[in-house]
């Protein structure tokens, strides 16, 4: 990943480079943000255009370094993740940052580590980065990447220097869904609606027919739920779950629904609405659904996504859910 090749983010690349010219980086990074907004990219691009060997702001993208870079494999660049694991461990902060820092880059100019999902590090994972973000050696830079920041301990983020991607304007996501994924029109038009400049979301929901399946459950969930038997919403639970890696956006999903009721009972105009295949459906919901009872689903709908971040068993979040939006 390049700094030409990132789609919007003018103004953090700009900063990254005037650092780079200036020769004023600094040792540590938070880049916070929505998944999927182009935090992790931006690290890969920062990282790579500093361990250039041609010495510029920008990635040649010819030299050993830059070609490690893009194969994965440079040894100065380090990715730290969770795995598989539901935390992010001092086990794991120790032996690939703690540890190893204090040895000296193979071949480049700086040490860079990137923490991914850092709002997920235990806190004594935080204590223990802690230590190494006060005490950093000449070479070494962290780069922590989180979609938290709040969740940080606040002497972490004193040390930080904290950069928020923002959303990618419509156009420029639209141009890069049609040149180069070749999606259609229509397609795009509510993948845009929907990610609200998230370039991730917009390209994942355009092009993968994981997700084409997902909005098409949700769909069907939401134009038949007031007529639903009990062995209908089991059916329609099973279907839910599935999507588990996804469940934030099924509910995003179903949130939208009602919102294009609240917009169409608002406006009118069916140009507004984010599902507009579903106009008529849509139509006939908003004519029953008071303004009260679209609050009231859009807050159940909330209190799913915080029963889901507290760990809950998903199918009982989901009947829950999908017992209160058929009730209302």
């Amino acid at each position: 990943m390049d700094f030409n090749k990132i789609i919007g983010h003018e103004d953090i690349i700009s900063r990254f480079r005037s650092s780079i010219e200036t020769d004023h980086v600094n040792h540590a990074y938070i880049i916070a943000g929505e998944e999927g907004s182009g935090r992790f990219s931006l690290a890969q691009a920062f990282a790579k255009a500093l361990q250039c060997e041609e010495g510029g702001s920008e990635s040649c993208g010819s030299c050993k370094s830059c070609k490690q870079a893009e194969s994965g494999n440079h040894p100065d660049i380090l990715v730290v993740d969770r795995g598989i694991e539901q935390t992010l461990s001092v086990k794991t902060i120790r032996e690939q940052v703690v540890s190893t820092m204090d040895i000296k880059p193979y071949s480049s100019k700086y040490k860079i580590y990137i923490i991914k999902e850092a709002e997920k590090m235990s806190e004594e994972a935080e204590s223990a980065l802690l230590k190494t973000i006060e005490e950093p050696p000449e070479y070494g830079i962290i780069i922590i990447i989180t979609t938290q920041p709040e969740k940080l301990l606040p002497t972490i983020r004193s040390r930080c220097i904290t950069i928020t991607t923002k959303p990618v304007k419509e156009k420029d996501i639209h141009d890069y869904l049609v040149e180069k994924y070749g999606v259609d029109e229509q397609k795009a038009e509510f993948a845009i609606e929907y990610a609200q400049g998230n370039l991730g979301k917009a390209v994942l929901l355009a092009t993968n027919e994981d997700y084409e399946n997902l909005i098409k459950s949700v769909i069907d969930l939401q134009a038949n739920i007031c007529d639903m038997t009990m062995e209908d919403i089991s059916e329609a639970i099973q279907r839910c779950t599935a999507y588990k890696m996804n469940i934030n956006d099924y509910l995003d999903l179903m949130m939208m629904w009602y919102r294009d009721i609240l917009v169409l009972k608002v406006t009118g105009n069916p140009d507004k609405i984010l599902f507009k295949e579903q106009y008529s459906i849509i139509k006939d919901q908003a004519k029953y659904l008071s303004f009260n009872e679209l609050e009231d689903k859009q807050k159940a709908i909330e209190s799913a996504k915080e029963r889901i971040n507290a760990k809950a068993r998903m199918e009982d979040i989901m009947k829950l859910l999908i017992m209160s939006l058929k009730e209302f």
